[in-house]
């Protein structure tokens, strides 16, 4: 896309903001609630609805409602196991600033592999005997691996980019249990994925140092941008898309710069460019816990928006809040880039922002009581999976995604 220099950079840094996802979902949901769109429909009296089934599940998983954020951190103790303690035992020798780099190793790994990773695929944990699939399975096998030294090139649980670069695809499927029997969904995608954070983290030695370059390096960065010990969650999910925008494969660009997860839908007006950063603000959110630990204050958290995924959107189709306008759309597999998923993701984000203002108003708490991440982990990815199982035998998300491994 042809666009000057000095208006490109603008365009970036505006496409990079939480502000642009919710001013371009929020074109796309006024579109499709003038009747304008030809495949879904809104219903907003279905609020209520929704917000007493995710309250229902709220209470279900966290009687008290003390919820901790919806990050990668939950999945790592999947089926009660206190594996954090492992981890914790294996760091224990570093400072504390050491011990957050890891963590950050550890949580930016294993976010960049959790795409979905379809039906059929299970992970065995040799030290539990227990069977996990999807993203909990993922984010166990990633643990594993990590603790193992599989991303280092020290054998150590961190992630540096000369190992990474070097990773293979069977050395990933072999650490991922992925064979004829037990297939993965996109395990090209995701070592790839891999394998080009590694050449990124050398191309920014300021970010991710210059010896021996880490994802976990970010944390020194951030810690400088600190003030008063606070900072805006903003600032990490900023640090994130300027950091690893070039990790993503084939996508849009402006001015020769990759925008990552943003996509084209005709409701907007100009560009038509509909942004989401769906794992970036997923890895966001799974990075602020290690910087707490640091004793950071983390401010702003509602700036970040809901997660634009087959979780919190099925949720939305599964109750009615959105409605498909013919059913041949649930008999079809889409792409990400496709007209239908943009759609589709982009009502989920604006209709997240509505659930959850209900969701407080019918608790009488405050949006600092009850911040959205906190309604997501509570909350509506937890709800998603729960309507997705009641309504399908397999729990698969209502509208199929042809998926390559790095975005759902």
């Amino acid at each position: 896309m042809e666009i000057k220099t000095a208006e490109a950079k603008d365009l970036i840094a505006y496409l990079r903001s939480p502000t642009a996802i919710r001013e371009r979902c929020g074109q796309v949901f006024t579109w499709v609630n003038a009747g304008q769109s030809p495949h879904f429909s809104c219903d907003l009296t279905q609020l209520g609805k929704v917000a007493d089934y995710v309250i229902e599940v709220m209470r279900c998983e966290y009687p008290n409602l003390q919820i901790p954020f919806h990050s990668r951190w939950r999945h790592f103790e999947a089926k009660g196991v206190p594996r954090l303690a492992q981890l914790n035992t294996q760091l224990a020798e570093l400072t504390p600033l050491e011990k957050a780099a890891a963590k950050f190793d550890l949580a930016i790994i294993s976010v960049l592999l959790d795409a979905g990773a379809g039906d059929s695929w299970r992970y065995y944990e040799q030290e539990t005997k227990l069977i996990l699939g999807r993203s909990e399975g993922l984010a166990v096998a990633s643990f594993q691996m990590f603790c193992q030294g599989t991303f280092s090139s020290n054998s150590l649980p961190q992630a540096d980019a000369f190992r990474l670069q070097t990773l293979t695809e069977i050395e990933l499927a072999k650490g991922l249990q992925v064979n004829t029997e037990n297939p993965l969904v996109g395990i090209f995608g995701r070592c790839k994925l891999l394998q080009k954070l590694g050449q990124v983290l050398i191309s920014s030695p300021h970010l991710f140092g210059d010896k021996n370059p880490r994802p976990g390096n970010l944390v020194n960065y951030l810690w400088e941008k600190s003030q008063n010990q606070q900072l805006a969650a903003a600032t990490v999910l900023s640090l994130i898309l300027e950091g690893l925008s070039d990790i993503w494969p084939g996508r849009l660009e402006v001015d020769g710069v990759n925008l990552g997860d943003v996509w084209q839908h005709p409701a907007v007006a100009d560009d038509g460019f509909v942004p989401f950063h769906k794992l970036s603000q997923w890895l966001t959110y799974s990075l602020l816990e290690p910087l707490q630990e640091l004793g950071l204050e983390i401010t702003g958290l509602d700036t970040l928006t809901g997660l634009p995924e087959y979780r919190n959107g099925g949720l939305c189709l599964d109750l009615g809040l959105i409605s498909a306008k013919y059913p041949e759309i649930f008999n079809s597999s889409y792409s990400v880039a496709s007209e239908v998923i943009v759609e589709w993701r982009a009502l989920t984000v604006i209709l997240l922002d509505q659930i959850a203002v209900t969701v407080r108003e019918k608790l009488g708490m405050s949006a600092e009581e009850l911040p959205l991440v906190k309604i997501l982990q509570g909350g509506t990815w937890t709800a998603g999976r729960k309507i997705a199982a009641e309504l399908r035998t397999s729990g698969e998300p209502p509208i199929q995604i042809a998926s390559d491994g790095t975005v759902f």
